[in-house]
C-alpha cells in the first residue's frame, strides 16, 4: 500500500494521517528520484523525527532539505519491513543509503553424501546438487587449502562424477596416498571410506579435538593388536590435525560458528574487516569497503570522521541487513560498535537461517583478543584501500592531462571486438569507475548481420546498440570512451557518435606500436589524428593498456563461450532422435561433448532414457556405421 501526494508535499497533511503500523519509507526529491530508503516499528513516529526536530548530522540535513515527496508501504510485522527495506535498497540504490556491493559470491566445500562414495569438491553459486555444504569460505584460496589439507589426512576423492565412474585403474592420487582408490573394487572397504568421510565432515563442523580422540583410540587398539603400520597411520593423521589446529587462533571443542566484524574509517572511506571462525577455527577475512554518502563538511580538518554522526552503527546495521539476509548467517556476530534496531535483526537471522543468531559486542577476554584482531584487519585494509585509490588518481589525472580533458575521467568504457575467422563475432564493453573495474556493470553483444572479419562494422554496431540504450533509459554517459584499433575504429566511433548527436570529444583510440609490443601503443583522439605517443612508463598509458587488456580478456571470454556453445549444440543437434532433453542428459553424464563423442556404446547406454538403438545412432553418427 503507498500513500503518494502528486500536488506540492504537504508534511504537515501527510504526517497527520499516516500510520503507526511498521513498514517502510521512500523519500523522493523533485525528479521523483529516491534519495533515501528507511524501516520504521511505528511509521508516523520515525518519518515525523525527519521533520519535527533539528539534526545536528549533516548528511540528514541534507537529505531532508532535498525531500519533495514521502511514500511509504505498510507491513505487518517489523522483520517484513527490514526485508522489503533490503530489497528497495538493492533495487533503487538511493544515494542517501549506505550500499555494499551485492554481487559477490563466497565458495563452499561440498560433499556429496548421496553417492556410495562421497567426494569433497569446490563450490560456489546456487546449491542445487543434494549433499552437504560447508562454508562459506572467503575466498577460493581458502577452500583449496583446505582440500589440499584435508587430502594429505583423509583420503576421500576429489575427482570429478564423470571421471570417478569411468576409471578402469587408480588415478596418480592413489599412487601418493591421497586418495583411497574408492573406484577400482577391491582398495579400500565401504566401511573405512565411510569412517573417512564421517571424519572430514567432523573437521569441517569444527568438530576436530573428537576426530582426534576418536584417532587417538583406534591408534591405541591397533598398537595392543600388533599393527604397528596402522598404528603409525593413525598417528600421523592425528599429528597432521594437531599441526592444523596450532595454526588457528582459538581452537575451542565444540565452538559455534562465529563471524567478527570490525570497522575502521577515514575521511569518506569505510571498511568492514569480516572474520569468519567456523567450528571455532579462523577459515580466513574478508574485506568490504560500503558506499556510504558524506558530505564533505562531514569530515573535520585532519581528515577523522565525525564521531558523533552514528556512521559506524549505521554501516554496521546496513552490513548485517544487506551481507546476511543473502548469506547465512552464524550463530553468533561479534560487532565492534552497536547496532540499531538488535532484537529486530536477531529475530530476522534467526528466522532466515533456523537457528539463534546472537549479536554482542565483546565483554570476555577471548572475544576482545578476537576483536582486536579483526579491528587490526580493518585497519590493514583501510591504508591499502587509501594507498590504492591514491594511486589510481594519479593515474586519472595524468590521463586527463594527456588527453586534455576537463575533469579526470571517473566513469570509463572500453570496446573490443573477437572472433575465429569471422565467426561467432562478439564485442566487449567493460566499465571502469574511479580508475577500476565495475564487472557487474559489464556488457558484451552477439554482434549478427554484418561480413564475416568485418571488424569496422561490428564496431559500429555494438556502439550504436549500446549509447541508444544509455540514451533511451537516461543513463549518465561516460567521461571517456576507449576504443581499441586504430584511426579506422576511432572513425567509426566518430560517425556513431555524430548519428546519435553525442561529444566526440570523450572518445580515444588505442593503437598497438611496433612489433605490436606493450609499451609502444599510441593514442588518437578526434583532434590529434597524428596519435600521442607516451613513454612506456607514463602512468597514463599505463592505466589506457589496463582498461584495453580488460575488454580484450572479457572478448575473448564472451567469444570462446559463444563458439563452444554453437559447436555444442550444432552437433548434437544434427543427431536425429535426439533433443534437448536428451542432449542435456548426455553432457550432464559425460561432463562434455568430447567425452560423448568417445564413449562406447555400452556407456551410451548407461544414460537414463537412451536405449539401445539410440545409443547405436549415436556411436554412429560420430564414428561411422559399419
Amino acid at each position: 500500500m503507498a500513500e503518494t501526494e502528486q500536488k506540492k508535499f504537504d508534511i504537515e497533511a501527510f504526517l497527520k494521517h499516516l500510520t503507526q503500523r511498521p513498514g517502510v519509507y521512500r523519500m523522493l526529491d523533485e525528479d521523483d528520484e529516491i534519495i533515501y530508503v528507511g524501516k520504521a516499528k511505528n511509521l508516523k513516529r520515525r518519518v515525523s523525527s525527519y521533520f519535527k526536530k533539528k539534526h545536528d548530522e549533516i548528511k540528514t540535513r541534507a537529505m531532508v532539505a532535498q525531500v519533495a515527496r514521502v511514500e511509504v508501504t505498510v507491513t505487518d510485522t517489523e522483520s517484513e519491513a527490514l526485508i522489503l527495506e533490503n530489497t528497495l535498497i538493492k533495487r533503487y540504490k538511493p544515494r542517501y543509503n549506505i550500499l555494499f556491493r551485492d554481487d559477490k559470491s563466497y565458495p563452499y566445500i561440498f560433499v556429496s553424501t548421496t553417492k556410495t562414495y562421497p567426494s569433497l569438491s569446490y563450490h560456489r553459486g546456487a546449491k542445487r546438487r543434494r549433499g552437504r555444504y560447508f562454508g562459506p569460505f572467503p575466498n577460493a584460496s581458502a577452500v583449496h587449502q583446505t582440500l589440499h589439507a584435508l587430502q594429505k589426512i583423509f583420503p576421500v576423492r576429489q575427482c570429478a562424477e564423470t571421471v570417478f565412474q569411468n576409471r578402469s585403474r587408480p588415478c596418480l592420487q592413489y599412487q601418493i596416498k591421497r586418495c583411497s582408490g574408492p573406484c577400482i573394487e577391491g582398495l579400500v572397504s565401504k566401511e573405512q571410506y565411510d569412517e573417512d568421510v564421517a571424519h572430514t565432515m567432523a573437521f569441517l563442523e569444527g568438530k576436530s579435538f573428537e576426530v582426534i580422540e576418536s584417532l587417538g583410540h583406534k591408534m591405541e587398539a591397533a598398537a595392543e593388536a600388533l599393527e604397528f603400520e596402522k598404528a603409525g597411520d593413525y598417528r600421523d593423521k592425528i599429528q597432521a590435525l594437531r599441526a592444523i589446529q596450532s595454526q588457528h587462533l582459538i581452537n575451542q571443542p565444540g565452538a559455534k560458528d562465529m563471524d567478527v566484524v570490525a570497522l575502521a574509517e577515514q575521511g569518506n572511506v569505510v571498511c568492514l574487516a569480516v572474520m569468519m571462525y567456523r567450528g571455532g577455527s579462523l577459515w580466513g577475512s574478508d574485506h568490504h569497503f560500503p558506499k556510504a554518502y558524506r558530505p564533505k563538511a562531514d569530515v573535520s580538518a585532519d581528515g577523522a570522521s565525525n564521531a558523533e554522526d552514528g556512521l559506524a552503527t549505521e554501516v554496521l546495521s546496513a552490513f548485517l541487513l544487506q551481507h546476511y539476509l543473502t548469506f547465512p548467517a552464524p550463530h553468533k556476530i561479534l560487532l565492534s560498535n552497536p547496532v540499531d534496531e538488535k532484537a529486530g535483526l536477531e529475530a530476522l537471522l534467526a528466522d532466515k537461517t533456523r537457528h539463534k543468531v546472537q549479536l554482542k559486542q565483546p565483554s570476555s577476554q577471548t572475544d576482545k583478543g578476537l576483536m582486536q584482531l579483526a579491528q587490526t584487519n580493518a585497519q590493514t585494509g583501510l591504508k591499502q584501500r587509501l594507498t590504492q585509490r591514491a594511486s589510481q588518481q594519479d593515474r586519472l589525472q595524468a590521463l586527463q592531462t594527456v588527453l586534455g580533458l576537463g575533469e579526470a575521467p571517473d566513469h570509463m568504457e572500453c570496446f573490443d571486438i573477437s572472433h575465429t575467422q569471422g565467426q561467432q563475432t562478439v564485442a566487449s564493453c567493460v566499465v571502469f569507475k574511479e580508475g577500476v573495474p565495475e564487472p557487474s556493470a559489464y556488457r558484451k553483444f552477439n554482434i549478427e548481420g554484418i561480413q564475416g572479419g568485418d571488424d569496422y562494422a561490428a564496431m559500429h554496431q555494438a556502439l550504436t546498440r549500446r549509447y541508444k540504450r544509455v540514451l533511451s533509459e537516461q543513463q549518465p554517459m561516460p567521461d571517456l570512451i576507449v576504443i581499441d584499433g586504430g584511426k579506422g575504429q576511432l572513425n567509426q566511433a566518430i560517425d556513431v557518435f555524430d548519428e546519435l548527436g553525442l561529444d566526440t570529444q570523450r572518445l580515444v583510440s588505442v593503437a598497438k606500436g611496433e612489433g605490436r609490443k606493450a609499451g609502444l601503443e599510441i593514442l588518437y583522439t578526434p583532434l590529434n589524428r597524428e596519435g600521442i605517443d607516451l613513454e612506456s612508463d607514463d602512468m597514463a598509458l599505463h592505466l589506457v593498456n589496463y582498461i584495453r587488456d580488460e575488454a580484450h580478456r572479457f572478448a575473448i571470454t564472451s567469444h570462446r563461450r559463444r563458439r563452444q556453445k554453437a559447436q555444442t549444440q550444432s552437433q548434437l543437434q544434427d543427431i536425429p532422435g535426439v533433443g534437448a532433453k536428451t542432449r542435456q542428459k548426455l553432457l550432464t553424464h559425460f561432463g562434455g561433448l568430447q567425452e560423448v563423442k568417445n564413449a562406447a556404446m555400452s556407456e551410451l547406454q548407461k544414460v537414463p532414457g537412451i536405449s539401445a538403438s539410440l545409443a547405436q545412432t549415436i556411436y554412429d553418427f560420430y564414428h561411422g556405421e559399419v
